[in-house]
């Protein structure tokens, strides 16, 4: 079989079982959620083994420590996936749910609906973990949806399939609501992105270039998470402590993740008392200063180079700038930024509420940490990916996201004059 043909084999499945999903009751799509996360406890130790399989052939072929971070499998993510089942199963149905109704002045009832997307594919590297989170969310919102996960997890997100669709058939539905692509060329990938008769939007997840290179190649809507170069502006008299707590956890938590933090933004007022103290707390972090705070910064610092800025590090790397205003802070990210996440240490509220307005990202934060733009973090359960584009959603996309709404007109009759 052609990729071409076995994408068209798997768009046809894929729209034939949306059709039944966009019918299912919520306590059915909910059962097969509560279902998976049982047979995640079950088979857990297939899971890891299966996982570290993938992660030692990885290894070998020298796959970076990022990546290599977001391949692996541990117990402590086995048991979030279990959480993010549950707490997806729990959350309200959207499908069906009126959002707005008004009555025109010939007597039409004009309301919009809740519906499904329809058919949904996501192309993704790494992280097997994003298997199950795009699959109960896809389930819940009534989708049925085609899985691309990258070739250096292939027995992971094979293991996780198997039991995304034995929980589908147990519930009584599809097996076909989720289906993983197990060609692993990217040719297959190509014929995915030309079949706009049966996918209705394509959702890439991973590197900047794959990003691109979907959304180049798709026919069909396409929902883009480019890169993360998230920024935090220390204010002047900024709680100082505070700011640096929450630098430390921006910065150093999960640093291949792409909520991290990649760039410091200080004002001058507080350069001088603040970046001595950041270089000692964070000496494990190699900071990429500029020239006026490369003299604060001690040993760990080297002289900043024009392509440090707008960077995605993925690693113990940390730009630096001393700023001479909010203003300045606000220029920074609307030339550096990449619509993902800013944040502001401040005490000023009006400083607060006016980088709340005018810094552009899909999230912004006063005094928490860049890391809080996840959508288990914001309440969503669980999050498909983190849409740095406008249309349709904007930032984590969860169950809602994953829907879309239609006219729904009531008449007695009516007839356009």
């Amino acid at each position: 079989m052609t990729p071409v043909e076995y994408a068209r084999e798997l768009g046809l499945k894929a729209r034939q079982a949306a059709r039944v999903m966009s019918r299912a009751q919520a306590r059915t799509k909910s059962r097969a959620l509560t279902v998976l996360a049982e047979l995640l406890s079950r088979h857990e130790e297939a899971l890891l083994s299966a996982n570290r399989q993938d992660t030692e052939a990885a290894r070998v072929a020298g796959l970076d420590a990022p990546r290599l971070d977001r391949l692996r499998l541990t117990p402590a993510i086995v048991a979030e996936m279990k959480k993010a089942c549950l707490h997806v199963a729990d959350l309200p149905d959207p499908v069906g749910a009126t959002e707005q109704q008004w009555q025109r002045p010939n007597g039409l009832l004009v309301g919009r609906m809740r519906v499904p997307l329809g058919v949904v594919t996501m192309i993704y590297e790494a992280r097997p973990n994003v298997t199950i989170d795009a699959a109960i969310l896809c389930i819940k919102a009534g989708n049925s949806v085609i899985l691309r996960g990258g070739s250096e997890a292939q027995n992971s997100n094979r293991a996780l399939a198997d039991l995304l669709q034995t929980a589908l058939a147990e519930a009584g539905l599809p097996r076909d609501a989720v289906q993983l692509v197990r060609m692993t060329d990217y040719a297959t990938v190509t014929a995915l992105c030309k079949l706009d008769q049966y996918i209705d939007v394509m959702i890439p997840r991973g590197g900047e270039s794959l990003v691109r290179a979907v959304t180049e190649a798709a026919t069909m809507p396409v929902l883009k998470h480019y890169k993360g170069v998230c920024h935090a502006f220390v204010d002047a008299d900024a709680d100082l402590p505070q700011a640096l707590e929450i630098i430390r956890n921006a910065k150093t938590q999960r640093p291949g993740v792409c909520n991290a933090l990649e760039c410091l933004l200080v004002h001058q007022q507080e350069a001088e008392r603040f970046l001595p103290v950041l270089a000692r707390e964070l000496a494990q972090v190699e900071f990429r200063a500029c020239s006026r705070s490369l003299p604060l910064l001690g040993p760990n610092a080297v002289l900043q180079q024009s392509e440090d800025l707008g960077q995605e590090f993925h690693a113990m790397i940390l730009a630096v700038c001393v700023v001479d205003s909010l203003d300045d802070a606000l220029d920074h990210i609307a030339r550096y930024g990449s619509n993902h996440t800013e944040i502001i240490c401040t005490r000023n509220h009006c400083h607060a509420m006016r980088f709340i307005r005018e810094a552009d990202a899909s999230m912004v934060a006063v005094n928490a940490s860049s890391r809080f733009n996840d959508g288990g973090q914001l309440g969503l359960g669980s999050e498909i990916g983190i849409s740095t584009s406008k249309l349709h959603a904007y930032g984590p996309m969860g169950v809602h996201e994953l829907t879309t709404t239609k006219f729904v007109v009531l008449g007695q009759g009516q007839v356009r004059e």
